[in-house]
C-alpha cells in the first residue's frame, strides 16, 4: 500500500514510526528540509521537501498512483487543499486533520467539497476522552469503541482488587455480567487469555462490555466513580471550550484557569455561568490562591507538558480523587503512572491511532470478509478488529469453542441485527454478523478467515 504523509510534526512523525515496521511504501512531505532529512535518515521512507498543497510536489511524491494521502500539517487549509489536489491527481483515498472549530463544525460538507474520506479532530477527540473519564479512579480508564456501543475498560489490578487470584471463567460466572477480559499485560508481555487464565496483582487488563452494562460492571469490580461536583480545568483553549460545552448541562461547578487575559474575557462572555480566573504567574501560587485543593476533579490541559505535570502532581498531593492530564511525551506519561495518575490523554496518540485505523479500515476494504473497523489496545500490543462474516466463512454456525482459532486470538463480541453479544464458547457466528476479534499485533490479521488455523 502506497501512502503519502504531509506534515512532520509530532503526529506525522509518530505515524511514520508506527507504520514503518509494516509493509507500506511511505513518502513524507514537509516544507522544512531538516525534518524530512531527519525522518528519512531514521526510517525506511522516501522524502520530498515542499508544500503538500502543490501539485508539483504531490506528483513528485507519486500522488497519481498512491493509495492514500494523510495531511497532518498545523494549517487546516493546507490539509484540505493537499487532499483535494492529491485526489484530483489520482490518489484513491484521503484523510486530514482539522484543528479549528469552524472547520470541525463543517466537517461533513468539507468531505464532499474536498473529496476527503476521513477527518481526525484532535481537540474535540481529547475533550470527549476527558469527559468520558471524569470521576474515574487513577488505576482505570474507559475507552469508547464502535460509537460507544462497546466500551473497553483498561485497569491495573491493585492489591485490593476482588479479581486477583481468580480465573476468568469464575469471574464471569460468579458476577453474571456480560463482560469479557480480552487482553492482559503482565511484566510487559501480552496475553490473550482463555477462561482458565488466573489474574495477578499488577496485571493491566482490558475488559470488553456493552455500554449499558458499564455501571453494573464497575460496581461489581469494586470501582466507584466519584461524585465530581466541583471541576477545575486548567487551560481554556479550544480543547477546553469543547470540554466546557460537553459539561455545561451537567450542573457542575466549573472553574477555568487561563493565563491569557484576552482569552479570559472571551470565556467570561461565552460562559457567564462558570468561574474564569486569570492564571498568570507561578502556577503553584495560582492553584493555592484559587483553592484548587478543595475540588473533586482537576483537568490539566495546557499546551505545555511540564506545566500539566506540575498541576497533576499538586492535585495528587492534595488527594483530589479525579485527575486527568493532557500529555504528549511518552516519558511524561510513564512518570505520572508511577504515582498512579493513570488517566492521561494525548492528542498525538489519539490522532496517530485514528489514522492507523483509517489505513487499516481501507487496506482490505475491497475484499470479502475484510476489516471494517480497527483499534489498538494493551499498549499497542494487541488489535481489536471488526469483520462482517459472509456465507463463505468456514466458521459459520460452528460453536466458538470448536472453531480452531490461531494462538492469541479471541472472539471479543458479535453484533447481530444491531444487538451486542459478549459470546460464550457455545455461541456461533452467523452469516451477516459483525464479528469483533482481539488479536496479538504479531498475528497481522487482515481477513476474518485468517483467524482460523485452517482458514
Amino acid at each position: 500500500m502506497k501512502i503519502i504523509i504531509v506534515g512532520l510534526g509530532r503526529t506525522g512523525t509518530s505515524l511514520v514510526k508506527t507504520l514503518s515496521g509494516e509493509n507500506y511504501d511511505i513518502t513524507v512531505i514537509d516544507s522544512e528540509k531538516e525534518l524530512v532529512d531527519a525522518i528519512t535518515d531514521k526510517y525506511n521512507v522516501n522524502g520530498i521537501t515542499g508544500s503538500g498543497a502543490s501539485t508539483e510536489t504531490l506528483m513528485a511524491a507519486g500522488a497519481d498512483s498512491a493509495d492514500a494521502i494523510i495531511a497532518l500539517t498545523h494549517t487546516d487549509e493546507v490539509n484540505l487543499l493537499s487532499c483535494m489536489q492529491a485526489r484530483s491527481l489520482g490518489t484513491r483515498r484521503s484523510a486530514a486533520r482539522l484543528l479549528l472549530p469552524d472547520f470541525v463544525h463543517e466537517a461533513e460538507s468539507l468531505k464532499k467539497e474536498y473529496s476527503i474520506d476521513y477527518f481526525v479532530k484532535p481537540k474535540s477527540d481529547v475533550a470527549e476522552e476527558i469527559c468520558r473519564n471524569i470521576g474515574m479512579p487513577g488505576f482505570m480508564k474507559l475507552e469508547g469503541y464502535w460509537e460507544d456501543n462497546v466500551q473497553i475498560i483498561d485497569m491495573n489490578l491493585l492489591d485490593n482488587s476482588p479479581l486477583i487470584g481468580r480465573t476468568l471463567s469464575d469471574i464471569k460466572h460468579s458476577t453474571g455480567l456480560n463482560i469479557l477480559v480480552i487482553a492482559v499485560i503482565r511484566d510487559d508481555k501480552l496475553y490473550i487469555p482463555d477462561g482458565n487464565f488466573v489474574l495477578k496483582e499488577g496485571d493491566n487488563i482490558s475488559i470488553a462490555a456493552a455500554k449499558g452494562n458499564i455501571a453494573d460492571t464497575l460496581k461489581t469490580l469494586g470501582i466507584t466513580r466519584c461524585d465530581t461536583k466541583k471541576i477545575v480545568i486548567v487551560g481554556g483553549g479550544i480543547t477546553g471550550m469543547y470540554l466546557i460545552d460537553m459539561l455545561k448541562d451537567a450542573h457542575k461547578d466549573i472553574t477555568v484557569l487561563e493565563n491569557d487575559v484576552k482569552r479570559c474575557r472571551e470565556l467570561m462572555q461565552k460562559y457567564p455561568d462558570i468561574n474564569v480566573a486569570y492564571s498568570g504567574g507561578e502556577i503553584l501560587d495560582v492553584l493555592e490562591e484559587e483553592q484548587v485543593s478543595g475540588s473533586d476533579c482537576v483537568i490539566s490541559m495546557t499546551d505545555n507538558d511540564e506545566t500539566n505535570l506540575v498541576i497533576s502532581m499538586y492535585a495528587w498531593s492534595c488527594r483530589i480523587p479525579s485527575i486527568i492530564t493532557r500529555v504528549d511525551k511518552p516519558e511524561h506519561v510513564k512518570l505520572l503512572h508511577k504515582v498512579n495518575i493513570d488517566i492521561t490523554v494525548s492528542p498525538t496518540e489519539l490522532s496517530t491511532l485514528k489514522m492507523v485505523r483509517f489505513i487499516r479500515d481501507h487496506e482490505m476494504g475491497d475484499q470479502e470478509n475484510g476489516i471494517g473497523k480497527f483499534y489498538n489496545i494493551a499498549d499497542n500490543k494487541a488489535e481489536v478488529m471488526e469483520f462482517t462474516a459472509s456465507a463463505e466463512f468456514k466458521g459459520i454456525d460452528i460453536p466458538l469453542s470448536d472453531l480452531g482459532l490461531k494462538k492469541d486470538i479471541l472472539i471479543t463480541s458479535i453484533i447481530r441485527n444491531g444487538k451486542l453479544i459478549i459470546p460464550s464458547g457455545q455461541e456461533c457466528i452467523k452469516n451477516g454478523d459483525k464479528v469483533i476479534v482481539t488479536s496479538a499485533k504479531s498475528n497481522k490479521i487482515r481477513n476474518l478467515r485468517e483467524i482460523l488455523l485452517k482458514g
